[in-house]
This record gives structure tokens, sequence and C-alpha cells, in this order.
């Protein structure tokens, strides 16, 4: 009996945790906006102080005398480079056609719209928020406009998030979605770093980018996710 008791409370144990798994799955949207927003208010509490963060100032003091040289210098260029809007909307166009040739329509559109969206959502937040640049003795670009959040880290986000989002719904093989997945996050994450190596933006405005793409990510596939199902359908 008393064997029985012991299986039976471990089975419950095990139910209960597995309950527990299941709705956190279930809300992972919502983990992750809450996870983000929080992140994203701290960051924004500091911004707003006018302070300089110890995580801002050992970044530029490590960069300029540690990292930078002069054949990292156009590498980091180049890495910034693709995430403006040329080679943005030709991945996009990419992505379009990738997506017809496997019966799959409005990928175009549904890149599009995000990137976009994820772009208004940046210009707002620097003008409302408007922290200026670090000086300019420390960049290697000259750069106009405000710093928080980073704009190439949002889109960076955004994009390559995205495209995350989407290897993961339609790509088959465990190991094809672990690799594309691997690859596209060490392309978020040079991004980033390429900001702060050049001296346009500090850490927290990185950080502060990467939560609001991923915030906007989050609500966008839970509104827009059927645009390209519903295109494969009617296909």
């Amino acid at each position: 009996m008393t064997g029985k008791r012991q299986s039976t409370g471990s089975g419950d144990r095990a139910a209960c945790a597995g309950g527990i798994a299941g709705r956190l799955c279930e809300n992972r949207r919502l983990v992750v906006v809450s996870a983000c927003l929080l992140v994203f208010l701290v960051l924004l509490n500091r911004v707003l102080a006018g302070e300089i963060m110890a995580l801002d100032s050992s970044a530029i003091a490590l960069m300029t005398g540690h990292v930078r040289a002069a054949w990292l210098t156009p590498i980091m260029e180049i890495i910034s480079f693709t995430v403006t809007p040329i080679p943005l909307f030709a991945s996009i166009f990419a992505v379009a056609l990738a997506g017809r040739l496997r019966g799959i329509g409005g990928l175009g559109w549904f890149c599009t719209v995000n990137l976009v969206g994820s772009t208004i959502l940046n210009q707002l937040l620097k003008f409302a928020i408007q922290r200026p640049r670090p000086d300019a003795s420390l960049r290697l670009v000259e750069i106009g406009g405000f710093s928080f959040p980073s704009g190439h880290s949002m889109a960076a986000m955004a994009f390559f998030g995205l495209l995350i989002w989407l290897t993961w719904r339609y790509a088959g093989d465990r190991r094809m979605r672990a690799g594309l997945t691997a690859l596209l996050c060490a392309a978020i994450a040079a991004v980033g770093f390429s900001r702060v190596y050049l001296g346009v933006h500090y850490v927290s405005d990185v950080l502060g980018g990467f939560c609001v793409s991923l915030i906007w990510l989050a609500v966008y596939t839970k509104v827009a996710g059927s645009m390209p199902t519903e295109a494969k359908r009617a296909g």
C-alpha cells in the first residue's frame, strides 16, 4: 500500500509539473513580453535620469582600448549595413521568392509590414526619449539623430527574429531549424555589437532595441501570423 501511495504521489507531482510547463508554453508570448518590458523599463528609467550606466562606460572603454582595430572596422561597418533599407528589402524579396517556390504566399508583405512597423515604433520612441548619442570623439562614423533605442538593433531583431519564427513554423528538419536559428541569432548579436563597436550607440541602446523588437514580434506574430498560412491555403 505504501509503495502504491508513493507511486501515486510521484504521478501527481509529474502531472502537476507537466501542467505548469504546459501553461508556461501556452503563455510564452506573455512571458517574453513581460520580461522584455521589465528590462526596457529599467533601462528607460536610467536613460531618462540622464545616467551613463556602468555597463555603457565599461563597453566603450573596452572598445576604444582593446577591441578596435583597422582591419575590424570595415567588417563592423558591413555588418551594420546589412540592416539598412536596400539589403533588408533585397532579403525580403529573396524570402518572398523562396516562399513562392515552396507554395507559401504572402511572405513578402508579412515581412515588409513587420519591418515598417518596427521602424515606425523605433522613430516614435527615439523622438519621445531623445537620448544623445555617445560623444563624437568616440564614433568611427558620422551619424545624426537620437540614440535610444538603437534602430539597427531593432531592425535586426525584427527581421532576423521573424525569420527565426518562420523557420520554426515551416522548416521540418530539426537540425536545419537549429542551425538556421543559431545563424540568425549570431546575426542579431553581430549587428548589436557593431553599433557599440562603431561608437554610435551605448550597450543600453542595443539592449533596449532588442527588448522593444521582441515585444513587437510577440504581438505582430500573434495578430498577423495567419497571413502566410492563409496565402498558402488560397494557393
